[in-house]
């Protein structure tokens, strides 16, 4: 599995981006998929997950009610709708694919490259 995370960019706080992850593969569309994100100095934290059909997420509560995960099968796609943007939210964020969803605890063995995103005060 190949993925290719992009939509990365600057913003100012209260603003919204949509990040983009499009997969190679036959079996993207029965994987579960992941966002994950690394600030400067810190660990890669969970972001958001989501089921092989959307009808399951999970997401870190610093992004809860803020954040949208979703996928386009068809379009072997899935998507970080960030809204509401804070400077904290400044991170590198890379997109995952897993096997078996069980929300947080989701196994995700196959990682793209990540999309930089910047969030100005």
């Amino acid at each position: 599995v190949q993925l290719q995370a992009s939509g990365g960019g600057l913003v100012q706080a209260g603003g919204s981006l949509r990040l983009s992850c499009a997969g190679s593969g036959r079996t993207f569309s029965s994987r579960a998929m992941g966002w994950f994100r690394q600030s400067p100095g810190k660990e890669r934290e969970f972001v958001a997950a989501i089921n092989w059909t959307g009808s399951s997420t999970s997401y870190a509560d610093s992004v809860k009610g803020r954040f949208t995960i979703s996928r386009d099968n068809a379009k072997n796609t899935v998507y970080l709708q960030m809204n509401s943007l804070k400077p904290e939210d400044t991170a590198v964020y890379y997109c995952a694919a897993g096997a078996d969803y069980v929300g947080r605890s989701t196994r995700f063995p196959y990682w793209g490259q990540g999309t930089q995103v910047t969030v100005s005060s």
